[in-house]
């Protein structure tokens, strides 16, 4: 395992590199001796009078993080309840309010994937390709499952089965309460992609699933048929460095209407049953987009915030003070949008106006998941296995 996770990491950190360098204008100056461009770094944090309060709840340890893995693995929240996967740890259970330790399952598997939480079951898949389901309420474990590649998506889990993307481009069907396989889905992998990816999504009968050649694809729940594709962002450009388009976040299911957006900075609003586009806006990036009642959030690779009508699509706003801080995708709470950053900073923004509305360090860590918001609780991990809550005033 030691050697596959080393062999692992040396990947991950070369993916990481080449994402970074897509983000940024200019390299110059790295390698011959030359003052850099200051353009290309991230930008410095301004003081800001804050209009917001925010207090942390409390902090807790999932094990030892992912590091430099790449995999933005974020804790889950259902039924009042925290599950958060280590890759060296196993998986913890915390109270939502609190931070107290409910439970916890010991694993010497590097879990890379997950949680899902789903049907009273909480997934988590590994490196080595490993699925491995628990019991929500006792940590005890349910089943164990194998698919061919490592799991680095949170799995999604209901309607009876827990649904595995793994890093190859399948995605597998497990029934929920046996662990048999139901059926499995195979899609081509471009040359490039850029590393990581995110739990499909689930909606009445569909399972909605980000590809890393810019589409997202309808499958149905019951056989795993295809009901429709759709293009996200075209994968073109002279190099596989420049087609790179990957959905890499989970597609955001709001009533009737599904949301994506692509490394090739371009945002698609999407009819659920159909597939027929609804509206699109070239302001996007890798993660998931985050969901206010008349707007949505995104970040795009050179760490702006943008806010684009539900409706239109249109910019409603931009913030470029974050750029190239690499930005995790956007949670909203309440009345902000919420992003995290490579230096551990958490950072809102008013939902109305995107001016910076508080800020705080939750760790010397990176955050590269999106935050996770739960009964207005915030629940952001760091990359190395850091957990903390807070709430907004």
């Amino acid at each position: 395992m030691t050697t596959t996770r080393s062999r692992a990491a040396r990947a991950a950190g070369v993916l990481l590199c080449v994402f970074a360098l897509a983000g940024c204008s200019t390299i110059k100056g790295w390698f011959d001796g030359k003052d850099k461009d200051k353009s290309a770094e991230p930008s410095e944090l301004t003081e800001f009078a804050p209009t917001a309060t925010v207090t942390e709840l409390w902090s807790a340890k999932a094990g030892k993080g992912e590091g430099l893995l790449g995999v933005r693995q974020a804790p889950a929240i259902a039924d009042g309840r925290v599950y958060a996967a280590a890759v060296e740890g196993g998986v913890q259970a915390f109270d939502l309010q609190t931070g107290a330790t409910l439970w916890s399952f010991d694993s010497d598997l590097a879990l890379s994937g997950g949680p899902g939480v789903g049907d009273g079951l909480v997934v988590v898949g590994s490196l080595e390709g490993d699925v491995i389901a628990l019991d929500a309420a006792t940590g005890a474990e349910r089943w164990r499952a194998k698919v061919a590649n490592e799991v680095i998506a949170a799995p999604a889990v209901g309607q009876g089965m827990a649904f595995v993307r793994s890093n190859d481009g399948r995605v597998t069907a497990f029934d929920a309460a046996t662990g048999e396989r139901r059926w499995f889905w195979a899609h081509d992998m471009p040359l490039l992609t850029v590393r990581g990816n995110d739990a499909p999504s689930l909606g009445p009968g569909y399972l909605f699933v980000g590809n890393d050649d810019g589409t997202v694809t309808a499958l149905a729940v019951a056989d795993g048929h295809e009901i429709w594709s759709q293009v996200i962002a075209q994968p073109d450009g002279r190099t596989e460095l420049e087609r790179m388009a990957d959905v890499d976040g989970t597609p955001v299911l709001d009533g009737a209407t599904l949301y994506a957006t692509s490394f090739k900075r371009q945002t698609l609003a999407i009819e659920a049953p159909s597939g027929r586009p609804i509206w699109a806006h070239d302001s996007g990036g890798p993660g998931r987009v985050g969901i206010a009642p008349d707007r949505v959030v995104v970040t795009d690779p050179d760490g702006i915030v943008w806010a684009l009508d539900k409706n239109s699509g249109s910019a409603l706003w931009s913030q470029p003070a974050m750029a190239r801080r690499s930005l995790t995708s956007p949670a909203v709470q309440g009345n902000y949008a919420v992003v995290g950053d490579y230096d551990g900073y958490l950072h809102w923004l008013s939902l109305d106006t995107g001016e910076l509305a508080a800020r705080t360090r939750a760790s010397r860590d990176a955050l590269r998941a999106p935050p996770v918001v739960v009964d207005g609780i915030l629940v952001a991990e760091d990359t190395d296995g850091g957990l903390s809550a807070y709430r907004v005033e």
